[in-house]
């Protein structure tokens, strides 16, 4: 079985210096948190990821989920490790105290989400996605909507899902056929197909909240005429209590490649009973509030499995013996030296870490906007970080997941052939880490919403406001960088990562005055650019923490983040200004490029 550390220091270090969060007097809530508060529960959710939902990962995977004649059952002990985690309050955490949650940030919350996802992906999402069922009631339900549903989906004892795809639209919602027709006693009847629903029936919970996007009968034609609906698997009565069920089931599994233990489902609605979200007709803004939340939730996927692939990876570069190193013998008491030596093998290792520590921080940043976001007492504040947190929602869930896949096939190319033999876990973390590009809008999808409405949506000013905050920091850092020449490599790449993030956005500008098309093709290698730039400027910060923290270093671990920085910059950094020239020279070209010639 795969072993895994949650990387307990690293958050420390994060929350406490990196995002200094507990010197935010101006964010509701944060006077209430304390280091202490903070470290017992991270501690407490390391304990229950590792000693509960770890060794059920391969289980999952093995066992899968089955479909029976009265309903989905899920792999051997997932049932009691759900029953635990409701029992200890995990589900509460970042939710609102009116509903009997916790009200911690979400920037707390998040790294208790990684832990959870590096020891068990596929367990993490029924929770996971019970949260974002949780924030778009929460955020766009009715008082009575939220009164009946939200306590139980905040305790954990009911679970949710969000139902968009349907067999012949996919991404295109706009094509949906699920319709909703209003009853006599002012609810809805819903009926319908979706297709891909995780966690869409289960035996963990005695209850699932399924929200669906429908039409109404009167609903005009596109986007902008999906409304809503919380559909019970059973009713709920006026009392709060179950009723019989509703007309909702599960009438396929999907055979996946990854992601074993999650139940995804084909969801076949027979004119199910349920009750409106919000307004008639905007349910795709209500539906945005959980997508949102799945990215990030996604984005945090990428992250996870990448971590634990790399902790084993990194074990078995140091155990494993296999030939000597090129400069020559390393350990001469063995038959041979271990494959860390190798410059191949650090090459990827290194390149997993500095991926890794990077993506964590940027998680964690765009954390602390949506609490910004959300709790700020400065309404200036706040908007600044609600642009931010929209600005990086895409590049948090396609940069990270396209780069947290590359690490995982990198750490089972470590393992050799043993990383293509199930017994060590790292052909399973790549299966389970491929699904998080593709779900919650595929990446694709995720870059040209990048280019197109968080870039040209606003005509660039949420990039303003980031790309300002970049400038000041290179600004104030330039006398650190000139006593030390470690720290001043590490502003350089910062400032060319920069450069040709702006020459790129430019490039952009100007392909797409002469064809809108170009920006689809471009879309990719600018996001790839765009979060490139973006952990340049969170090494960079973190880099500079570092410098300060030497004096003081009994562990190395100051001293390891500056190399990790320079690395960063030397490896990945390089690579900016290769994605600005394809985004210059090939996007025209491959929209000209006729179709016949494909053969």
């Amino acid at each position: 079985m795969a072993s895994y550390q949650p990387p307990m220091r690293d958050y420390r270090f994060i929350l406490e210096q990196l995002l200094d969060i507990y010197q935010q007097p101006k964010l509701q809530g944060f006077d209430e948190i304390d280091p202490e508060l903070v470290n017992a529960i991270l501690e407490g959710m390391a304990d229950f990821s590792t000693g509960v939902m770890l060794p059920l990962n391969s289980v999952g995977d093995l066992q899968g989920c089955r479909l029976e004649a009265d309903g989905v059952k899920t792999a051997e002990g997932f049932i009691d490790a759900y029953r635990q985690y409701v029992d200890n309050g995990w589900p509460t955490l970042t939710c609102d105290p009116e509903f009997g949650g916790q009200g911690l940030p979400e920037v707390v919350g998040i790294f208790a989400t990684e832990m959870q996802t590096s020891s068990n992906m596929a367990f993490a999402m029924y929770p996971g996605l019970t949260h974002g069922a949780y924030s778009a009631i929460f955020a766009h339900g009715s008082e009575a909507l939220k009164a009946k549903y939200l306590p139980k989906l905040v305790s954990g004892e009911w679970t949710g899902t969000m139902n968009l795809t349907e067999s012949h639209a996919g991404t295109d919602l706009a094509l949906l056929r699920t319709k909703a027709e209003p009853s006599t006693d002012g609810c809805y009847l819903v009926s319908g197909e979706k297709i891909f629903i995780s966690s869409g029936d289960h035996d963990l919970a005695e209850n699932i909240v399924h929200l669906v996007l429908a039409r109404l009968p009167d609903a005009p034609a596109g986007v902008k005429g999906i409304s809503l609906f919380a559909v019970p698997k059973y009713w709920v009565k006026e009392d709060g209590s179950l009723g019989e069920a509703n007309n909702v089931k599960a009438s396929g599994l999907e055979h996946k490649m990854g992601i074993h233990g999650n139940s995804t489902c084909v969801m076949l609605f027979d004119g199910a009973k349920g009750e409106l979200v919000g307004e008639a007709h905007q349910g795709l803004r209500a539906m945005f509030t959980m997508m949102n939340q799945a990215r990030m939730g996604v984005g945090v996927q990428g992250l996870g499995v990448s971590e634990i692939a790399y902790q084993n990876a990194l074990a078995y570069a140091r155990e494993r013996v296999q030939g000597r190193a090129l400069s020559g013998t390393k350990a001469p008491e063995q038959n041979a030296d271990p494959i860390l030596v190798h410059g191949d093998v650090r090459r990827m290792l290194l390149s997993q870490k500095v991926f890794n520590e990077g993506a964590r921080a940027l998680i964690g940043q765009q954390a602390l906007w949506l609490d910004e976001a959300e709790r700020h007492q400065d309404a200036e504040q706040k908007a600044r970080a609600k642009a931010l947190a929209a600005l990086f929602t895409p590049v948090v869930k396609g940069f990270i997941t396209d780069r947290g896949f590359s690490a995982c096939v990198d750490a089972q190319q470590v393992f050799g052939g043993h990383g293509y033999i199930h017994e060590w876990g790292m052909e399973q973390f790549v299966r389970d880490a491929r699904i998080a590009m593709i779900y919650e809008g595929t990446n694709g999808v995720q870059a040209l919403d990048l280019v197109g409405r968080k870039l040209m949506g606003d005509k660039g000013a949420a990039l303003k406001l980031w790309a300002a905050e970049v400038e000041a920091f290179i600004e104030d850092a330039k006398s650190k960088a000139a006593q030390d020449p470690r720290f001043a490599k590490v502003l350089e790449g910062l400032g060319q990562a920069a450069t040709d993030l702006q020459r790129a956005t430019q490039s952009l500008m100007e392909l797409a005055m002469k064809n809108p098309d170009n920006l689809g093709a471009a879309s990719m290698p600018y996001m790839q650019l765009f979060g490139t730039a973006a952990l340049a400027w969170i090494w960079a910060r973190m880099a500079e923490l570092a410098l300060d923290g030497l004096a003081d270093d009994a562990d190395g671990f100051y001293a390891g983040k500056l190399a990790s920085a320079g690395f960063f910059m030397d490896y990945y950094v390089s690579s900016a200004s290769g994605y600005r020239r394809q985004i210059a020279a090939a996007s025209e070209s491959i929209m000209a490029f006729d179709d016949s010639y494909f053969g």
